[in-house]
């Protein structure tokens, strides 16, 4: 900082070239300290040029980047790309669940469900893992259904399932399950995977656009469900969720209500990267539901905040946990209308420290030892809650006896009830999910 007359200056270096810069209200110094201006320049330029060359250095500026071949302007290349030696191709990934299917058609199917709209058509793999394929007893068994890859850019998500699809084949043990007890709650769920919902959003994120959230048309599915489609919050972004031009305007959408109404699942999660978090329903207003089954809901995101984000995630509901309300959500459909009695949103990863363009690394690990790490950790979760939730229907089922019982009826009474229920898998269930879950 220097003086021009009375006015202060300074000297600055900038990409291109060296300049003077006065403030703005005066840009006019008289003719003599203008003069004295330009004499001190020379001669700090000619001594720094001076030092320059004594050091071997030069300070004139170097060609235009383009000149040389390269781009300093953020682009892809610039920030991480996919590592496909981390990360399988989507056809790739979609052909290795076929194939593990084919080795364990006893425990796994797969299905594919098209739909078209208004010339854009979408494809959804659907795997279904029932323990020896009794689809005959989908009525006394509890129904789950898990969605991966909603959003094209979210790539470690299909990983997980299709490593959670591996370890349901029994190719993949995972550490610290007891096997036996696994294998026992297993042959009671039906459990139904996504692996890949937006596969015409992900295509386009594999050809370079790698900040691609939206499907093959530029649609958010993740905003197209009909629980308050449509309202737009302050900071609405179309380019990141758009929402259509009505509920269900999209195949991928269409597929996923016309399974969930077939499958009235027990339980739903929808698997998403971008931070790590623990949400239920609501995603459209700040609030949570009230009652049993959500009680139960916030017991069971508060266990494997514990043991899976060591207390590091957000908890709650999407609307009040995140910091911005989302409507026509997926989740919300499902708590809402399909009435499924315990609907989640599972977010499983995220890199705070990531620059705002480099979106391939905000949503999924670049590094092999995270990426496996958030593989492991996110399946375990996922089977600590297959798991936990034959307890909880034993919860529900206890509370749900003594209010059909009414509160009248004896202790004795009361425990009869309970030993039945706990010795009767079944009838546990059948009572805790006729009491709670009342299908439209």
């Amino acid at each position: 900082m220097r003086v021009c007359g009375e006015l202060p200056c300074k000297i600055v270096q900038e990409p291109t070239r060296m300049t003077r810069i006065c403030s703005k209200e005066h840009s006019m110094c008289s003719n003599n300290s203008r003069s004295m201006a330009l004499k001190y320049t020379w001669t700090l330029l000619v001594a720094v040029l001076s030092l320059g060359v004594s050091q071997g250095q030069t300070f004139f500026p170097s060609p235009p980047d383009s000149v040389n071949g390269s781009d300093k302007k953020p682009t892809n290349q610039q920030f991480s790309s996919i590592d496909y030696s981390l990360y399988h191709h989507s056809d790739t990934l979609l052909e290795e669940i076929k194939a593990l299917v084919a080795r364990h058609p006893d425990k796994i199917q797969m299905k594919l469900l098209k739909s078209t709209r208004t010339g854009y058509s979408a494809e959804i793999a659907v795997v279904t893992f029932a323990s020896r394929q009794q689809e005959t007893e989908d009525g006394q068994k509890t129904r789950i259904l898990l969605n991966f890859g909603q959003h094209g850019r979210e790539m470690i998500t299909s990983e997980v399932a299709l490593r959670l699809l591996k370890a349901l084949a029994g190719e993949y043990r995972l550490l610290g399950l007891h096997k036996s007890s696994l294998n026992y709650i297993l042959q009671k769920l039906i459990i139904k995977v996504v692996p890949m919902e937006n596969l015409n959003g992900r295509r386009i994120v594999e050809a370079g656009k790698l900040c691609e959230r939206k499907n093959g048309r530029g649609v958010d599915t993740n905003r197209n469900w009909s629980v308050d489609w449509g309202k737009k919050e302050k900071d609405y972004d179309p380019s990141e969720e758009y929402p259509g031009t009505a509920p269900f305007s999209e195949p991928e959408t269409q597929i996923m209500r016309n399974l969930a109404h077939s499958f009235r699942p027990h339980l739903w999660v929808n698997v998403h990267s971008g931070m790590e978090a623990l949400f239920m329903p609501f995603d459209h207003k700040n609030t949570t539901p009230n009652g049993a089954t959500a009680h139960l809901m916030k017991l069971m995101l508060q266990k494997l905040n514990l043991l899976h984000c060591k207390n590091n995630c957000v908890v709650g509901s999407g609307g009040g946990s995140v910091g911005y309300l989302a409507h026509g959500t997926s989740t919300d459909y499902m708590y809402e209308i399909v009435k499924v009695p315990m609907a989640f949103t599972f977010e499983i990863y995220g890199e705070p420290k990531a620059s705002s363009n480099d979106c391939f690394k905000l949503f999924n690990p670049t590094d092999s030892a995270v990426f496996e790490r958030v593989l492991e950790n996110w399946c375990t979760a996922f089977f600590r809650v297959f798991m936990d939730l034959a307890s909880r229907l034993y919860n529900l089922s206890t509370e749900a006896f003594e209010k059909l019982e009414g509160n009248d009826m004896s202790t004795a009474k009361k425990h009869q009830n309970r030993d039945l229920i706990r010795n009767d898998y079944h009838t546990s269930r059948k009572v805790a999910l006729d009491f709670f879950y009342k299908p439209s």
